[in-house]
């Protein structure tokens, strides 16, 4: 075979370069097609919208507010001496309908901000505070779903029976039901009488200050009752304050029937002590779908999630904002998923995945993607366990087609998050500029009282206003426990956590 001769370099073809690839694209989102990145820039744009700063004036208001609503308070302890004269409240920053407490989201009525109030508050009151160890509790849990229990009164006192007797429902015992621990025939604390009882003093109270006005007092635009719930919106000067007050009943410690989820591990542990997390729990008026309406409460950790909140990491906090915001209004029919049951997702990944990627900024779009496909896959399954109950399936309740509809709406929202981010970044917008209209239209929502009390407080204290705004910005999400004495219901005593103020 005859050898070619090698060409010369006058003769060679100029040598030809590597295929140039694209640059890889390593912030797409799989299923949308959504970029990460863009995603999170709309994470943060929807929080700057989101975020409700207090000023000095806001923050009188908000104080304002609030004394109104522990001295009608301390009026309604007087009218027939039901509530402990040395009450302890629980003060939550967001209404009942931002999911702050476990309640059925099908009895909350409808409130939107911008619309119906600038600023919202859920205010969880003691009925019966059970703080003594030697006090007797009767948790009869033999009728109800996991989550929920009947409160017999058979082990109370006298005193005790007579006050409340005329909102319990008398039990006769079941056959062979004997007459254990449980409580066989029996007296049981009603929830939904509690809570008639409760709205109609709150009424009652409320019209009395209104026959008698006083300067400084704030107008009250509405007193309503939301299933078990009474919501108050108050004018004060020129924000309206939304109070969602529940009456409850309060425990000290832990229950048994949760000794189980203290024994596994959790995100926060080493950030704050188990006695913090298990100071205390409630019973709220709240049945599950088969349960018996008349005696059967809800209990919930609120102490609890308060102290688990100061545990979850900023960015986590944002994406969980924006998802909400994305979520409930494309969910809210049929009421069947509500903040909270979002909310327990959260606490779940929160155990699941490691703090050192939860505290990265750059992964918020990551986290709102991974809460929609874990909704997505509580949905499919009907299947949301309670957190500190996981025997307790919240989602149980939900019919075969309610689960298609909302997953259908769901999917909607995974398939172009993005889109769905703006327009409740638009929505954010709108409600805004509602409330600013509002208050420019009608400086003086309240009276002129109302902003007669402002100024006076102005000029006794004009450091009050930025001792409140502090306390408000620095101590988000923390437990804010109130003292009040009846006799003096114009000095409130704040606790926040340990603090004392």
């Amino acid at each position: 075979m005859a050898n070619l001769a090698p060409l010369s370099g006058r003769d060679a073809a100029p040598a030809t370069k590597p295929p140039a690839f694209a640059k890889p694209l390593n912030d797409l989102d799989f299923h949308s097609g959504a970029r990460i990145e863009e995603v999170t820039k709309l994470i943060q744009e929807f929080g700057k919208h989101e975020l409700r700063d207090f000023d000095d004036r806001r923050a009188l208001e908000v104080h304002t507010a609030k004394d109104f609503i522990f001295s009608m308070l301390g009026l309604v302890q007087k009218l027939d001496h039901k509530l402990p004269v040395s009450n302890e409240y629980l003060l939550l920053s967001g209404g009942i309908r931002e999911g702050v407490v476990d309640m059925n989201p099908d009895e909350l009525g409808d409130y939107a901000r911008g619309t119906d109030y600038d600023v919202d508050f859920t205010l969880l009151v003691p009925a019966l505070k059970l703080h003594d160890r030697n006090q007797p509790v009767t948790l009869d849990m033999r009728h109800s779903a996991p989550c929920h229990s009947w409160l017999s009164l058979r082990l109370f006192d006298e005193r005790t029976m007579e006050r409340w007797k005329d909102c319990c429902t008398e039990t006769e015992p079941p056959p062979g039901g004997g007459d254990d621990g449980g409580g066989g025939g029996s007296y049981y604390f009603s929830p939904t009488k509690v809570a008639d009882w409760f709205f109609r003093s709150v009424c009652a109270v409320i019209e009395g200050m209104r026959s008698h006005p006083q300067r400084g007092v704030p107008g009250v635009a509405a007193v309503e009752k939301n299933g078990t719930v009474v919501s108050v919106i108050l004018n004060v000067g020129r924000s309206r304050m939304l109070y969602d007050i529940v009456p409850v009943v309060s425990f000290k410690g832990w229950p048994a029937v949760a000794q189980n989820w203290l024994m596994e591990n959790h995100f926060w542990d080493g950030k704050i002590t188990e006695e913090e997390v298990i100071s205390g729990f409630y019973l709220v008026p709240a049945c599950s779908s088969a349960g018996n309406r008349e005696n059967e409460w809800r209990l919930a950790f609120s102490r609890s999630e308060v102290q688990l909140k100061k545990c979850i990491s900023v960015p986590l906090i944002h994406a969980y904002q924006a998802y909400k915001a994305v979520i409930v209004k494309l969910l809210s029919r049929p009421r069947a998923i509500s903040p909270y049951h979002l909310r327990s997702l959260m606490l779940w990944a929160c155990d699941r995945l490691p703090s050192s990627f939860l505290t990265q900024e750059e992964n918020m779009a990551h986290f709102l993607l991974g809460l929609l496909d874990d909704l997505a896959h509580c949905l499919v399954n009907k299947s949301c366990p309670n957190y500190f109950l996981p025997q307790c399936n919240m989602f149980e309740q939900l019919s075969d087609g309610a689960v298609l509809l909302l997953a259908c709406r769901l999917s909607s929202v995974r398939s172009d998050p993005a889109e769905h981010l703006r327009s409740a970044i638009e929505h954010a917008k709108a409600a805004n500029r509602l409330a600013q209209e509002l208050r420019q239209a009608a400086p003086g929502l309240a009276s002129s009282q109302s902003d007669g009390v402002l100024a006076s407080a102005g000029r006794q204290d004009n450091s009050l206003a930025r001792k409140l705004q502090q306390l408000v910005t620095e101590n988000q999400g923390k437990s804010i426990s109130v003292f009040l004495n009846p006799d003096d219901v114009s000095k409130p005593h704040f606790r926040i956590d340990d603090k004392f103020f």
